[in-house]
């Protein structure tokens, strides 16, 4: 791939630069099949829902849409409900405690080829920055060993302190644009997530890359993805 026409590659954190993907879905269907499965909720939670209904959204967004598709409505509670109080918040925040729990026992290590990627670009000037919907984007870059690779992180924290709209919405990609100095237009989009695709496309950033680790090359090319690749190595320049 030519990056010449690029000043900034914008990265998605799980599933395009840790495997933490896995985590959060092992987590959200361990909370979604306990609660599916205590009130007779059908049918019941699928690794589909999970690239349907969660994946690249904030956190209580996911819950809603998934509860949403079963015809479930919950109050929305308060960000400091307990985990497992039946609210929105209470099952984000159940799905969140399940996930910490699960990233400390396992840990987590970057994908080789995505920190290759990095790597390259930074030595050739070009800006990289994270995006990410999850609150926990800066412990997993520290974990990963790949924190320092950063200078921008804009994570659900941040999108929450600034009162910006997650993905499908741009508006974290481009508040990322905008910290490295950088356009849209002159900007990558690098996401697995079909959401973040979407967000991609409808903010009209200069190019489009879909990871496909689940969600279907084709799924992705829909979304508005410009190129799918399975691995970042495939865009290293030669």
């Amino acid at each position: 791939m030519d990056w010449t026409p690029y000043d900034a590659a914008l990265f998605d954190l799980d599933g395009v630069l840790t495997p933490t993907a896995d985590v959060h879905m092992l987590a959200w269907s361990a909370m979604f099949t306990d609660f599916f499965d205590r009130h007779g909720i059908t049918p019941p939670y699928t690794e589909e829902d999970y690239f349907l209904h969660v994946d690249g959204r904030p956190r209580y967004d996911g819950v809603r849409a998934a509860l949403a598709s079963r015809g479930v409505v919950l109050p929305e509670g308060d960000p400091t409900d307990e985990p497992g109080v039946e609210t929105v918040c209470g099952l984000g925040n159940a799905k969140n405690a399940m996930f910490n729990r699960i990233l400390a026992s396992q840990g987590v290590t970057a994908y080789p080829g995505s920190v290759r990627l990095v790597d390259l670009l930074r030595a050739r000037g070009t800006g990289v920055a994270v995006v990410s919907s999850s609150r926990n984007a800066r412990p997993v870059l520290e974990a990963a060993g790949i924190a320092d690779r950063f200078g921008v992180v804009v994570d659900g924290a941040v999108a929450r302190a600034e009162g910006l709209a997650g993905k499908p919405s741009p508006e974290t990609f481009r508040r990322a644009a905008e910290l490295l100095g950088t356009t849209v237009a002159r900007s990558v989009v690098i996401e697995d997530a079909v959401s973040g695709v979407a967000a991609g496309r409808a903010g009209g950033f200069g190019l489009v890359v879909g990871v496909d680790r689940g969600a279907g090359d084709q799924v992705l090319r829909d979304a508005g993805a410009d190129v799918v690749v399975t691995d970042l190595a495939e865009l290293v320049p030669s």
